[in-house]
């Protein structure tokens, strides 16, 4: 991914499936950023904005990546790992390529025009939020299926995307800073250390289970649905949570 790309999508921005998330994930993830932002990055990020809440764009990328002037960001919403769950960088980009380049560019916001800057703040929003995703984090021959739970059919990566939060509580994005926002300071530090390519490792690591828990072809009645749910819950939630906290954490440092 070539730094003059990103200039000429930040110059086609002012004119103008399978995805990480659901907007309901993205909000979520993006509104409990938002109520960890200093009161100064949260202005600057809105004034660079167009006076836009970061939770306006939480879903930009996944709207205009088939539109012909972002077609290539289309490889950007995920990122690789091997075997041992290691960061493997993918050729034509990925999010953990993009996202470093986005906070590498925003450091000398003050020098780089409206349009550049506006466009590398919607990238790091939605790509720190598709890092966190479980299914966005690619493993070796992982490949999408289909199963089957209490009679509807569901593809294992649509599932994670939305329903693994949609299915449990029936949550507005807001309700989601206001039930898990909750952490103490010292805990959302912790939360927050590390940089892109630590989090996306540690994702691989802590969300690799979820293909333990469903197979491909598999029929789960009711019975069995509400503990999987549970499950899924809990780790659907964990990373909503941790992406919150580490993108205030990189808006803080730029513009805090």
């Amino acid at each position: 991914m070539k730094k003059h790309l990103f200039l000429l999508l930040a110059a086609l921005a002012g004119c103008c499936s399978a995805f990480a998330w659901g907007p309901t994930g993205h909000d979520a993830i993006a509104h409990i950023a938002e109520r960890n932002l200093t009161p100064r990055a949260r202005r600057t990020v809105e004034r660079l904005l167009g006076n836009h809440s970061i939770v306006y764009y939480a879903s930009w990328m996944d709207n205009v990546r088939f539109l012909p002037a972002y077609r290539a960001t289309s490889s950007w919403h995920g990122a690789d790992v091997d075997d041992s769950g290691r960061y493997v960088a993918r050729e034509g980009g990925d999010a953990v390529q993009c996202i470093e380049q986005a906070i590498a560019q925003l450091k000398e916001y003050r020098s780089l025009d409206d349009s550049t800057t506006a466009v590398a703040i919607r990238f790091l929003v939605h790509l720190v939020g598709d890092l966190h995703c479980p299914v966005h984090v690619k493993h070796p021959g992982r490949k999408d299926f289909t199963f089957v739970l209490v009679n509807r059919e569901y593809r294992f990566h649509s599932f994670w995307d939305a329903a693994s939060l949609e299915l449990t509580h029936h949550w507005y994005y807001t309700e989601y800073g206001e039930q898990l926002d909750r952490c103490t300071k010292a805990e959302r530090e912790a939360i927050a250390a590390g940089t892109p390519r630590e989090w996306l490792e540690q994702n691989a690591c802590d969300c690799r289970m979820i293909y333990d828990w469903i197979k491909p072809g598999q029929q789960i009645v009711k019975k069995d649905s509400n503990g999987l749910l549970l499950e899924v819950r809990a780790v659907a939630e964990q990373q909503v949570l941790r992406a919150g906290y580490r993108l205030a954490r990189i808006l803080n440092e730029l513009f805090g």
